[in-house]
């Protein structure tokens, strides 16, 4: 690797961004060099030519972005290594990994590509590359995908949700850093999923602040509410925001007419329809959610029949599979913007509906990963669609001034204490954080890593481990459990762990820890009953995550069986196999059904790193939790299981 350039050696781009972003003050210099000369780096990998160049083909060019989760900065992110497909989802992507998926796109099988696109030697393709992502980057990036267009006019740019939750920086500004980055990016059209876990009047705020258009026709406003004089308060306080129209219970605007190189394209918005299955209600009493599968083909016709629109488009939070299914079901869609299921596919998936259209499914990946591109040609009363998806290598894309001057101001800004203050004691508040920047609270170094830590995969990822160990590590308890969501970034072998990527993997509005006692019987079940929202054939009784993590106890699955016949053989760490009769001490935490009354996430993990770690600074994993698989030898959406790689 490269040495780190002196101050001498910066380059005149360098020093202008650091000038542009004087404004905010001189306590957030330090950090904004430090992000300046790591761009100046010269990456081992050289970008090939007109790599990012992507001249348009038609009129009207969509942009497409998914599944930020707060990652303003750039990050490491490994694709899984295990993304099982059943039923009709067996061997149809995403549910291919590592080489096959290389083939199956015809991507070449080592590379940028490789690199982006799988985990196939994710530690030395990540030294080689660097990382990827980060807003200033992305900027760079769609300024110049525009241009390619023929100007903005030509493009407009889709954000498919969970933009707003997954850092300290968007949890300490209950998402408003999140809303103003994505209006210096210029996002035209979003939707929602984790933007509901903050409370309502946070939610319809940030909906006021956002420049664009916030949607989604199966996001309604409870019966009951449309009567509640508070919930009507608060609308009025948000400019009518969250009742877009009180006779068919919209809370927000279900679609918009976009006008795009001259063509007007609708866009339908569908958010996560199991939000109030996944996410604790309290945050969202006065909403509701849901597939609404047959109100979407309704909209769908009607704006077909009333509009006459030049073609129609869904932007969605459904999952890819759930998607595909309703891109079948559904008449009339032409593409689908997919999100929620994190998965980068660097090709669509064409469907044919019922009503005979043909339909092109995608999913443009996490953390500001990558960006998807769809250029639309309108010839001869049809439309042609070309589709593309670019990895955004941050060595290989200058960073934009106006978005680094941004985040270089609002990483400095102090943090505040009040936004925790119901939390102080009873959740033994880490006081020393305040009166301290956000940059600086999240760059404290905790730890070596003494392999990469990722999370993202099906089952048991080794961020994940450290996260079942520090549970049980608080608790003394003899099973934990961490749900597996797939947000959260990657740190490389011989890295230290910070705060922020410790913040990376727990930052949400219910980070609460508990312990519990539970029965062997009800433990099995339940890890029964996670599979099944996994692995069930009907992509609509899905809940689009992983499965939970589990600390302390092994287990064997087969994927391929029905409720309550998949999961064996479970085991203590010890060796004993548990009782179904027997009670044991449970620790976990983002439980939706209540608040506990445990420390929050982010404290419990980092104590756990601090107290554990050797007198090199190196925090080692002594095991593995990772389950036993069979019945999936043939399976394209696993490969490398039982290896552990860098």
């Amino acid at each position: 690797m490269a040495n780190k350039p002196n101050r001498t050696e910066m380059n005149k781009r360098t020093f202008l961004t650091i000038m542009a972003a004087g404004s905010a003050g001189a306590g957030s210099l330090p950090w904004l060099i430090e992000n300046a000369l790591a761009e100046d780096k010269k990456s081992a990998a050289t970008m090939p030519k007109d790599f990012y160049s992507v001249p348009k083909k038609g009129q009207a060019r969509i942009l497409h972005t998914t599944d930020v989760h707060g990652q303003l900065l750039p990050v490491y992110f490994r694709e899984p290594n295990v993304n099982l497909g059943v039923g009709p989802a067996l061997g149809r992507p995403p549910h291919i990994v590592g080489k096959k998926l290389l083939e199956k796109m015809d991507l070449p099988l080592d590379g940028p590509e490789a690199y982006a696109y799988t985990y196939l030697d994710f530690f030395n393709a990540a030294k080689k590359y660097g990382k990827t992502g980060g807003y200033s980057h992305m900027k760079t990036l769609l300024d110049m995908l525009r241009k390619d267009a023929g100007g903005i006019e030509n493009t407009i740019t889709l954000d498919g949700g969970d933009l707003w939750q997954g850092s300290g920086t968007s949890l300490w500004t209950r998402g408003v850093d999140m809303v103003e980055a994505s209006n210096i990016l210029g996002v035209n059209v979003m939707i929602g999923h984790w933007e509901f876990t903050y409370n309502e009047a946070e939610v319809l705020s940030n909906v006021a602040l956002f420049k664009g258009d916030f949607i989604g026709q199966n996001v309604r406003v409870k019966e009951d509410s449309l009567m509640d004089d508070n919930y009507a308060e608060l609308v009025e306080k948000n400019d009518g925001r969250g009742l877009f129209d009180e006779d068919a219970g919209y809370a927000f605007q279900p679609y918009v007419m976009k006008k795009i190189g001259g063509k007007r394209i609708a866009v339908v918005g569908q958010a996560f329809p199991r939000t109030a299955n996944a996410n604790p209600p309290e945050f969202f009493p006065d909403w509701s959610f849901g597939l609404r599968e047959e109100d979407m083909s309704n909209l769908v016709k009607k704006i077909r029949a009333d509009e006459k629109p030049d073609a129609v488009v869904l932007l969605s939070h459904n999952g890819m599979d759930v998607d595909v299914k309703m891109g079948e079901n559904v008449p009339g869609i032409d593409a689908i913007f997919g999100g929620h299921t994190h998965d980068g596919m660097p090709k669509p998936i064409e469907v044919k509906s019922k009503g005979g259209n043909r339909c092109l499914v995608t999913n443009a990946g996490s953390n500001g990963k990558f960006v998807g591109i769809m250029d639309f040609d309108f010839t001869d009363n049809k439309v042609n669609m070309h589709y593309s998806m670019k990895p955004v290598i941050t060595n290989w894309l200058p960073a934009d001034k106006e978005m680094e001057a941004y985040l270089s101001q609002m990483r400095s800004k102090k943090y505040d204490e009040k936004i925790n203050e119901a939390r102080n004691e009873k959740y033994k508040f880490n006081k020393s954080r305040v009166g301290k920047t956000y940059d600086e609270i999240l760059t404290e170094k905790l730890a070596i890593a003494d392999r990469t830590l990722y999370r993202r995969g099906n089952f048991m990822g080794t961020w994940d481990q450290v996260m079942c160990n520090a549970l049980r590590h608080e608790y003394k308890a003899d099973i934990s459990f961490s749900a597996g969501v797939r947000w959260g970034t990657s740190t490389l072998k011989g890295d230290w762990i910070t705060m922020e990527d410790v913040m990376t993997q727990c930052s949400m509005t219910y980070a609460e820890t508990y312990t519990s006692e539970i029965t062997g019987k009800d433990l099995l079940e339940t890890l029964e009953q996670i599979a099944d929202n996994l692995f069930d054939p009907d992509p609509y009784l899905q809940s689009g995550g992983d499965m939970v993590r589990v600390g302390g106890l092994d287990y064997t699955i087969d994927p391929s069986k029905k409720l309550y016949s998949r999961i064996t053989d479970a085991r203590l760490d010890n060796g004993d196999k548990i009782d179904p009769k027997k009670t044991y001490k449970l620790a976990g935490w983002a439980t939706v059904n209540r608040t506990p009354d445990g420390r929050l996430m982010w404290d419990v993990v980092r104590d756990y790193i601090v107290a554990t770690k050797g007198k090199d600074d190196v925090l080692k994993l002594p095991k593995m939790n990772r389950p036993k698989l069979v019945g999936v030898g043939d399976n394209p959406g696993i490969a490398d299981y039982a290896g552990e790689t860098a």
